[in-house]
Parts: structure tokens; sequence; C-alpha cells
């Protein structure tokens, strides 16, 4: 079995889309690769079977009748952490962020190949996986900011903050390479996955989302560092060598 099999293997997937040729399209892909695939042709069924059938993921696509994708995504959000992967026919920068900000996971233009669609599934899947028995480890950084190890949350300025997966992913590749340059993608691939290298813009939004929540001053940052045109640094600290050395695998 392949690796992406074993991704999807067992996994449920609920598709989302207007176009019952879409849903077949994707459903065909998806169950070929050993997943259980639910159906949706509105927004409204999509949020009920979210919270009746616990899908391990979400392709949603973003024009629909009555309530769009990006309407559906901000109730969903509002009731599950479920990963979602939007589609749409509009491929420009402010669709994609407006949907990234509002919870998505990942952001696909139709028409799109049925391997890139399952590639990207799978890289999802894993960027959203919890290794169990994760041990509470507390890092300090500085007198303001700590990362708690355990629960995959940063605590600034003595408030705890929740992190998205790939926000997470992202703080930890970074912080554990403190001091260190990671070009831009050295980090997609080792925080999105191979599949996303050369796609910047996924780095420099999540910077911003990471900055927003970490930063006393997202402007003027002092832990995650710009090296203009190359990619990103860490603050170097002393307390680095404590960081764990596996809580992001798989």
């Amino acid at each position: 079995m392949s690796g992406r099999a074993r991704d999807l293997e067992g996994r449920i997937v609920l598709v989302c889309d207007d176009e019952q040729r879409i849903i077949q399209f994707v459903r065909v892909n998806f169950e070929g690769h050993g997943a259980s695939v639910l159906e949706a042709n509105d927004g409204e069924t999509c949020l009920e079977l979210v919270r009746e059938q616990l899908p391990d993921l979400v392709v949603l696509d973003v024009q629909m009748p009555s309530i769009d994708g990006f309407e559906t995504l901000r109730r969903l959000r509002q009731i599950s952490e479920v990963p979602v992967i939007m589609l749409t026919v509009q491929a420009d920068e402010a669709d994609r962020i407006r949907g990234l900000d509002l919870g998505a996971d990942d952001y696909m233009a139709k028409p799109f190949s049925p391997a890139e669609l399952i590639s990207r599934a799978c890289a999802v899947l894993r960027r959203v996986k919890t290794p169990r028995g994760s041990p509470s480890r507390l890092v300090r950084i500085d007198d303001d900011l700590q990362i708690d190890f355990g629960s995959r949350e940063a605590v600034v300025r003595g408030q705890r903050v929740k992190l998205r997966p790939t926000e997470w992913r992202l703080l930890y590749h970074l912080v554990r390479n403190a001091g260190w340059l990671q070009t831009h993608d050295a980090i997609l691939s080792r925080v999105w996955g191979p599949e996303y290298v050369g796609q910047d813009n996924y780095v420099r939004l999540y910077v911003t989302y990471l900055r927003g929540k970490i930063e006393s001053e997202p402007s003027n940052p002092r832990y995650i560092l710009t090296e203009r045109g190359m990619g990103y640094r860490f603050l170097d600290f002393e307390g680095k060598h404590d960081v764990p050395g596996s809580e992001v695998s798989g």
C-alpha cells in the first residue's frame, strides 16, 4: 500500500459542491485510495453532515446557492476544526487569502488534477495529525514568550494562545532551527509538504498570522525575523537545545 493510500485509508471525506459531476469526480478518486465519501450539494447540508458524521476532511466549493463556501466555512469553524480544502474557479490572491483567513487549510482552483487533489489532501491530513501522548514541555524563549510542546500552544505574556495546526507546525520548525535561516522552499517542504515548494505566499501569510499571535508589535517583530528575498529566521535563544525533536512528526 502506498503512503498516500495509508493517509486516506478509512478516512471520511465530505465533498460539498453544487455540481454533481464534480462530486462524482472527487468521489471516485478518494474512494480509489480507501476513503469513504459523503456528499452535500449546499452549505446547510454540509454543516449538518459535519455535526452528525464527524468527517476527517471537507472539500468545499466556494460558489454555491443559498450560502456560499466562505459563509459555510465561517459557520463550520464555529463548530469544528475539521481540515478544509476549498475549491473555486477563482484563482486570485484575494479569494485565496480570504479562505485561509476564515480557517481553510488549503485552496485549489478549478480545474484541478485528481493526483494534485489527493496529494494535497494527504498533506493536509498529515499536518493536522496530533501525536498521542506528547509530554508537556514548556520552553522559555524570553520573559514574554514560552512555548508548550505538550499542548501545542504559545504562552504570550502569561496568556495561552491557541494555534491552528499549520501555525503550530510553522512555529515548531522555526523554533527548532532558531538562529538559522530557513528558506521559503525549506519551510514549505517541511511544514506543508514537497507538493507546495515554490508557493511562497503560504509562508508569508502564515508568518503574518503567527506574528499577530506572538509578537507585541507584528510590524516590528522580535521573534520571527525576515531575511529579505530568502526566508525567515527565529530569534536565537538560550534554551533552544531544550526543544523536543519529535513533536511534529508524521
